[in-house]
C-alpha cells in the first residue's frame, strides 16, 4: 500500500470528504457510501472554540471513523502541540496544524514526524501546515523542511455558508512556486467554499486535494455527488 503521503499523490488529484454534514446517526453507511462511489480520504474538521468560534468533535470522532479510507484531519485549535498525539492514537493519518496557532509550529509538525500511526506503522503521518485567507504566505516557507501538505483555507474557519475567496487562486500558485524552490515533494490542498457548480473551476487551480463536505452529505444523494465532484477533479 505504501506511506499514507505516497497513497495521496497516487490519488491526486482527488478529493477529501468532510463528515461533520453527514447523518452521524447512521456514520457507517454514510461511510461505506462514499467509498463505493470510488473516495479515498474521509476529513475532519477539528474545532475547539478558541482558535475559531465554533466547537466541533475530538478524538473520538476519529476513533469512530472505521474505514480503509484515509483519515484527514484538519485541527482548527489553539496550541497543539499537546494535543496532536490524541488524533495520531485515535487513526489518523493527515494532520493540519494552522501555523497560525502555535507559539512554535515547527515544534508541532517536528513531533507529528515522529509519531507512528495507528492504523499501519508503515504509513506515517502526512504533517499538514494550514494557512487562513488573510495569513501572508511567508509564514509557511520556514515550515516546509517539515511538512509534506500545504492547507490553504479559501474562507475564514469557523462557520458555514461562505463563498470560495478569488485570491486563493494566487495564494495556490505562489505556493506552488515556494514548493518547487524548496526542492520537496509537497501537496497541497485547498478548503472551503466549494460546491457543485464551482468544483470544476477549482479544480482547474491545480490542487492536489480539494476537501468538500456539504456538496457530498446534502441530505439527497450523497453517492452521485461525490462521483460527481470526483469527475470533476479528476477530468
Amino acid at each position: 500500500m505504501g506511506t499514507a503521503f505516497e497513497q495521496l499523490r497516487a490519488m491526486a488529484p482527488t478529493i477529501s470528504v468532510g463528515m461533520l454534514t453527514a447523518d452521524l446517526l447512521d456514520l457507517g453507511a454514510q461511510l461505506k457510501i462514499i467509498e463505493q462511489a470510488g473516495v479515498g480520504i474521509v476529513h475532519v474538521d477539528v474545532m475547539d472554540g478558541v482558535f475559531c468560534p465554533m466547537m466541533t468533535v475530538g478524538p473520538p470522532m476519529v476513533k469512530a471513523l472505521r474505514t480503509s479510507m484515509l483519515k484527514d484531519v484538519h485541527l482548527m485549535i489553539d496550541e497543539p502541540l499537546e494535543k496532536v498525539q490524541a488524533y495520531v492514537d485515535a487513526g489518523a493519518d493527515i494532520i493540519a496544524v494552522h501555523a497560525e496557532s502555535a507559539s512554535h509550529p515547527h515544534r508541532v509538525l517536528q513531533a507529528m514526524g515522529k509519531m507512528t500511526n495507528a492504523n499501519d506503522p508503515e504509513r506515517g503521518i502526512v504533517r499538514g501546515i494550514c494557512l487562513n485567507p488573510g495569513t501572508p504566505l511567508e509564514m509557511i516557507e520556514p515550515l516546509l523542511d517539515e511538512a509534506e501538505l500545504v492547507v490553504l483555507l479559501a474562507i475564514n474557519p469557523g462557520w458555514g455558508g461562505q463563498s470560495f475567496i478569488p485570491a486563493t487562486e494566487k495564494r495556490l500558485a505562489r505556493v506552488r512556486e515556494m514548493i518547487a524552490a524548496s526542492g520537496r515533494d509537497i501537496l497541497t490542498m485547498l478548503d472551503g467554499g466549494i460546491t457543485r457548480k464551482n468544483i470544476a473551476e477549482i479544480a482547474a487551480m491545480g490542487p492536489d486535494l480539494i476537501v468538500t463536505g456539504s456538496a457530498v452529505f446534502d441530505g439527497k444523494a450523497p453517492a452521485e455527488n461525490a462521483r460527481t465532484m470526483l469527475g470533476a477533479v479528476q477530468k
